[in-house]
């Protein structure tokens, strides 16, 4: 599904990796979300592209879809 992104029981205990290397999605993320910039990480991991990055989000953003089936209204009323 990936090009970029890998997923092998036998790296990183099957977390999904920067492709080639066993650098896992959630450290990318996790590093970002602490104010890291996209530089920090090129410089930090001279394997990482600006692409493997951007890839890293678009993984996120496929996990962070859902199906959203409307919730019954309650009245609040026993």
């Amino acid at each position: 599904m990936y090009e970029r992104i890998s997923i092998d029981p036998k790296v990183c205990h099957g977390q999904a990796c920067i492709k080639g290397t066993r650098i896992p999605v959630h450290l990318i993320l996790r590093m970002l979300a602490n104010g890291d910039t996209v530089e920090d990480m090129l410089r930090e991991y001279p394997s990482l592209t600006q692409e493997d990055i951007l890839a890293c989000f678009d993984y996120a953003a496929v996990l962070a879809e859902e199906e959203v089936s409307p919730l019954e209204t309650f009245s609040g009323e026993a």
